[in-house]
């Protein structure tokens, strides 16, 4: 997300650049829009898909607009990382799906959100409850249940997988206060939305 924002503010990506699905961005499994070889859609579509709801194919559609290929955009990310100091953090995948040597921790993930929401447009997405795609078709709900009921929360993004458990980055803000809250590893979802919770208002 940090690289598709830099493309976007470099002038090489607008939010109405129409993308075409590749075989590739279509095969993917896990969290999708169930994206078909040859869909055309605007990056700003993608963006809200990838954003509220996880999508993989959505993600690895912009990744290959970014930089060509989801190859070519993972060595970006890992060069990303390393720019950001991030010394426990290695990319394989521009999606997060368990795979060997993709890997991060709870503190390089709260670097990364720190650079993220420098960004002010993940906010159009990740603030967003409820959206739609194709004409109101394909319903888009946010993965991220505290933006609903936690006062200040304005993002950030959930995760889950088989290895890692159900992962959340959580970002709130109060009076000027912008905290940042990563839980890596909780059994279900609502023990990671309860989790963080417990260490923002702890942060506040």
């Amino acid at each position: 997300l940090i690289l598709v924002m830099e493309a976007l503010e470099e002038g090489k990506l607008s939010l109405d650049t129409k993308i075409t699905a590749s075989e590739h961005a279509a095969s993917l499994g896990g969290s999708q829009i169930w994206l078909e070889p040859g869909e055309v859609m605007t990056i700003d579509e993608l963006l809200r898909a990838t954003v509220i709801a996880s999508a993989n194919d959505a993600t690895v559609a912009l990744a290959e607009a970014v930089a060509g290929s989801e190859e070519a955009f993972v060595a970006l990310m890992n060069k990303k990382a390393q720019d950001l100091g991030l010394k426990n953090t290695s990319f394989v995948n521009s999606y997060g799906l368990d795979a060997e040597g993709h890997l991060t921790t709870a503190h390089d993930v709260a670097v990364m959100s720190a650079e993220l929401i420098r960004h002010k447009l993940i906010r159009n997405c990740s603030t967003v409850k409820i959206d739609s795609l194709r004409g109101g078709e394909s319903e888009l709900v946010n993965t991220n249940k505290l933006i609903r009921y936690y006062d200040g929360c304005f993002g950030l993004k959930t995760g889950t997988t088989g290895q890692a458990g159900s992962c959340l980055s959580a970002t709130a803000e109060r009076n000027g206060l912008t905290l940042i809250a990563v839980v890596l590893g909780s059994p279900t979802s609502k023990e990671r939305f309860a989790g963080a919770q417990k260490l923002l208002d702890y942060g506040f």
